[in-house]
């Protein structure tokens, strides 16, 4: 199996590895930079990205549930012969060495969207038979995406350092890539999670003081105060030590299940240390975060456990808009999945355009498609009785 590019030892690049664009047969990619360059994407917050998702659960829980809720797809060909060469590539495509299946590729990449803003991954090749076996995936700061022209981009691998030229890659029309929102101008897209290591980091300060807070106070501590009158003060310290052996002993039973009673004579005062000053209510506060969190991760509070939504219908619109992210998201996969597929027919020698259908989201939305075409189809007959009786008339 071909190696692919992203593994692969990096050598300078010769004219003769570039017979297709002859803008880029000569040298390296940073001779060939535009007279502008754009705005590269800081490799530092990408990470900052990755911790975002360690550190927030429940910014890792949506991203995995917008990936799963995205649902599967099936690539169609125009002929019989084409459509089981497709079909076999998708349920036999190895993936990273330790995958299989197209469906898992078009996951990770969607994961990488979401995550970086940016998706890189490769077709690779048998060198024996010249046939797609397989796809792998990048993490984006691999990789640098160059535009050559209004309309074509160049790749390359990232230099380690600056001293270090970037070097083209040998096969691009392998490579596959997607954006999500690039800026104007930009081929780069740009992370959902942007705009969230700010709130995060207020609300992990809130969690972090709530820590403190119980280490300090939440396990219950008592002051017992031994207040000795008249001739007891003369054994205040012998009382006290007794006072002190008998409470101990009480808690330590009630460890096992035992139920002691404290008795003492005298003016004996026992209060919970901290109890005049209780813990700070922080659900307003943190709620507010996490609104802003899930406003900005596209999902419905409930889908992530937040009862914030009192009614079914207000739910039921919730449900809606996540339906109109999910075909966004799958409108940015569709033509790399399609590339992929054309890909496959074309190595085998077929003249034939690999077309992609997904599945329905969920079943709500396909009944209640068939619900709005039944009233559509009622009306309809209803207004061809009306005019058939009033053309009788």
């Amino acid at each position: 199996m071909q190696i692919p590019f992203f593994h692969r030892k990096r050598k300078p690049v010769s004219a003769t590895e570039f017979p297709i664009c002859a803008s880029v047969v000569q040298g390296t990619a940073a001779e060939h930079l535009p007279a502008s360059p754009p705005v590269l994407p800081a490799v530092s917050e990408w990470r900052l990205y990755e911790a975002l998702r360690s550190t927030v659960p429940v910014i890792d829980a949506a991203i995995l549930k917008i990936v799963r809720l995205a649902g599967g797809f099936r690539l169609c060909a125009e002929t019989a012969e084409g459509q089981a060469l497709l079909d076999a590539f998708m349920a036999n495509a190895a993936v990273n060495a330790s995958g299989r299946s197209l469906q898992l590729f078009a996951d990770q990449m969607l994961d990488s969207l979401l995550t970086y803003g940016n998706a890189v991954g490769e077709l690779v090749y048998d060198p024996d038979t010249a046939q797609p076996v397989g796809l792998v995936t990048a993490h984006p700061a691999r990789i640098l995406v160059l535009p050559d022209g209004p309309l074509h981009c160049q790749f390359a691998l990232r230099p380690d350092s600056d001293r270090e030229k970037p070097q083209l890659l040998l096969h691009p029309e392998r490579i596959l890539f997607a954006a999500l929102n690039p800026p104007a101008g930009s081929v780069y897209g740009v992370s959902l999670l942007r705009g969230l290591p700010a709130i995060s980091r207020i609300l992990t300060q809130i969690y972090d003081c709530i820590e403190k807070n119980y280490e300090r106070a939440g396990n219950v501590r008592y002051a017992v105060t031994y207040h000795p009158s008249g001739d007891a003060a003369a054994f205040a310290g012998d009382h006290a030590k007794e006072i002190a052996r008998a409470w101990q002993a009480g808690i330590q039973a009630a460890r096992y299940g035992e139920v002691q009673d404290f008795v003492a004579v005298g003016d004996v005062d026992i209060k919970v240390i901290g109890a005049e000053n209780p813990l700070f209510d922080t659900n307003i506060p943190v709620r507010q975060l996490l609104e802003q969190i899930v406003s900005k991760l596209c999902i419905p509070p409930f889908l992530l456990g937040f009862s914030w939504s009192s009614t079914e219908r207000m739910s039921t619109q919730q449900a809606d808009i996540l339906t109109s992210e999910l075909e966004y998201f799958r409108r940015l996969l569709t033509p790399m999945l399609q590339q992929i597929g054309t890909a496959v027919l074309h190595s085998a020698g077929r003249n034939e355009t690999a077309a992609l259908e997904w599945s329905h989201i969920n079943l709500m939305d396909e009944t209640e498609l068939a619900d709005a075409r039944l009233k559509t189809a009622q009306a309809v007959e209803i207004e061809l009785r009306n005019d058939a009786s009033a053309q009788n008339t």
